[in-house]
């Protein structure tokens, strides 16, 4: 592998609501450089926000908005027909309430990464995400800065961003079984979700050095990115967060937050 290898390793953060707590935020914060926030449509709320925002910036991690459509009850994990307009207020929304925190935290949010139902949506619908992106814009209007945009390779998201002039983030999933076209599985498949933390080590280091991993199918696939995602979600998401990121540097990887930087396509 080479020297200049470099790699982000994000997660998502902030999930809990209320009394219900879903993700270990302290111990995933010891391991990623990027922390995708829920900003309360999917998970989260106010308070959550606020301190996972204090935490990541005392630790030095990027921040970013996980934006979602508003279904709290599906997780945001159910397909759901929003109409543009409504689609970016809701996203300029989510960012906007990250943004305080993230502020007074000290760096702000530094690039915008959709949630579940949407991040799908978002690879092959142009309208939906154009929507997305004219509500990112929205924020860097507020915010003054060009946020990055976290999303799928050769998605119909990265595409709108990049026409668009904001930095785009190329990302991958070393939790998450592809399609022989380079898109995930839908979770309600057999094996959607890798659980063998071995498994899910091989391919995070064969991703960061640009080796073919195994599709969905048998067949190989090439898996190129500047980020690599650990759910937070599963099972055990700190410890393998944590091995994951010690067999990269084992490995020779840089493990490195996109901002800061410069982002890569």
């Amino acid at each position: 592998m080479s020297d200049g290898t470099v790699i982000d390793l994000n997660a998502d953060l902030g999930e809990g609501f209320g009394r219900w707590s879903l993700t270990d935020d302290d111990a995933l914060l010891e391991s990623v450089t990027s922390a995708n926030v829920a900003c309360g449509f999917h998970g989260g709320d106010p308070a959550t926000m606020r301190r996972v925002c204090l935490r990541a910036a005392r630790g030095g991690v990027a921040i970013g908005a996980q934006v979602s459509y508003r279904d709290l009850a599906g997780f945001g994990r159910r397909a759901m027909d929003v109409p543009p307009d409504e689609l970016a207020a809701e996203v300029a929304y989510q960012i906007g309430a990250l943004e305080v925190f993230a502020s007074a935290a000290g760096p702000g949010v530094a690039y915008v990464k959709p949630h579940g139902a949407l991040y799908h949506r978002v690879v092959h619908d142009s309208k939906q995400a154009a929507a997305v992106i004219d509500g990112v814009l929205v924020a860097c209007e507020a915010t003054g800065r060009d946020l990055a945009v976290l999303g799928l390779p050769g998605s119909r998201l990265l595409e709108t961003a990049s026409a668009a002039g904001l930095p785009i983030v190329t990302e991958a999933f070393a939790d998450r079984a592809y399609t022989a076209g380079g898109t995930l599985v839908p979770r309600a498949e057999h094996r959607a979700v890798i659980k063998d933390p071995q498994d899910v080590v091989a391919r995070a280091i064969a991703i960061a050095a640009g080796v073919p991993i195994d599709a969905h199918d048998g067949s190989s696939l090439t898996v190129t990115a500047r980020s690599l995602c650990v759910h937070g979600d599963t099972p055990g998401a700190a410890a393998l967060a944590a091995r994951v990121r010690a067999a990269l540097v084992e490995a020779g990887v840089q493990v490195r937050a996109f901002t800061g930087s410069g982002s890569e396509q």
